[in-house]
């Protein structure tokens, strides 16, 4: 884990919890305008991310922010449109394969573990003692928290829910570790607006196939705004503006406040009871995120090369 203690790096932990939170709206949202509208998930996921990106695209429009001007921010633009049309298409594929459980497991509790992968992989970060420890923390409580994965699916849906959920985790990862590295002359606000509204176009033609109208009441289109601002445009603004400063280990552990915060909202607002093994498996989530987010006393740094600063090692 990155054991910076420097004001930019605490900011960039305040950015990735707040994310994390903002996120966990987002279940609860989709179910509501689910609900309202009838949209299947893939298309909610596509409205989401067209509200979204098109928010933050108006907004850099009004404040007349320039564009980006080098093909390497283009080329991240593009990157992050890919990748949140892959994670949004395999997610919501895996909830219709299988179970929003095993969706749930697997796509969150794969991502720490690619993230740590990736990084060792690139000689980036070292995975120590305490990060392994933290990531097995993280996965039992979350498999404690989320409950029976199978909910009565076929080993066909289980195996094929699985797969995409994998992919899921695979393409969070991947844009967690490649927005770790900031590129110059894009910020995390463009990045997100033009990123998700890429992702958007990508998507339609999948969603069109179930369906993207539905009859535009208030109660929907509030619904629409709020899931493609808050959970979104908001949550993925803060989350690769944390990115840089706090590091990619910690921001995918920081990213299981989204399942926490769910459960929370879950039995607030629809009445839904949490076990006492979900009770146990959100306890071991906090003492992870905790373990995340306060920093060790080793402080073995290394150096990056892509932002001239020095990087605390995991």
């Amino acid at each position: 884990m990155s054991t910076s203690v420097s004001t930019a790096g605490r900011s960039g932990l305040v950015y990735l919890v707040g994310a994390g939170m903002l996120w966990g709206t987002g279940g609860l949202l989709g179910t509501l305008l689910h609900r309202a509208t009838g949209l299947s998930p893939v298309s909610v996921a596509t409205c989401r991310l067209a509200v979204g990106g098109l928010l933050l695209v108006a907004l850099l429009a009004t404040r007349r922010r320039p564009w980006p001007r080098n093909p390497l921010a283009w080329r991240r633009v593009g990157a992050v449109a890919v990748l949140a049309a892959v994670f949004q298409a395999a997610y919501f594929g895996a909830v219709v394969a299988s179970s929003v459980s095993l969706a749930t497991l697997i796509t969150i509790g794969m991502s720490p573990v690619v993230v740590a992968v990736l990084e060792r992989l690139t000689g980036r970060y070292a995975v120590d003692r305490r990060r392994a420890v933290t990531i097995g923390i993280a996965l039992c409580g979350l498999a404690l928290l989320v409950g029976d994965p199978s909910g009565g699916v076929s080993v066909g849906g289980l195996v094929a829910g699985a797969a995409l959920a994998a992919a899921a985790a695979a393409a969070f990862a991947a844009v967690t570790v490649i927005n770790a590295v900031p590129v110059p002359g894009l910020d995390a606000m463009t990045t997100t607006g033009l990123g998700f509204t890429g992702g958007a176009l990508l998507l339609a033609p999948l969603a069109a196939t179930s369906g993207l109208a539905f009859d535009p009441t208030a109660r929907s289109v509030v619904l629409v705004l709020v899931l493609g601002l808050v959970p979104t445009a908001v949550a993925y603004t803060l989350y690769f503006r944390g990115l840089s400063n706090a590091g990619p280990g910690i921001a995918a552990v920081l990213a299981l406040l989204e399942p926490l915060t769910g459960a929370a909202l879950a039995a607030v607002v629809l009445g839904e009871r949490l076990t006492t093994s979900g009770l146990a498996g959100a306890a071991l989530l906090v003492v992870a995120l905790l373990l995340a987010a306060i920093p060790s006393r080793s402080t073995a740094r290394i150096p990056d090369t892509a932002t001239g600063r020095r990087r605390s090692r995991d």
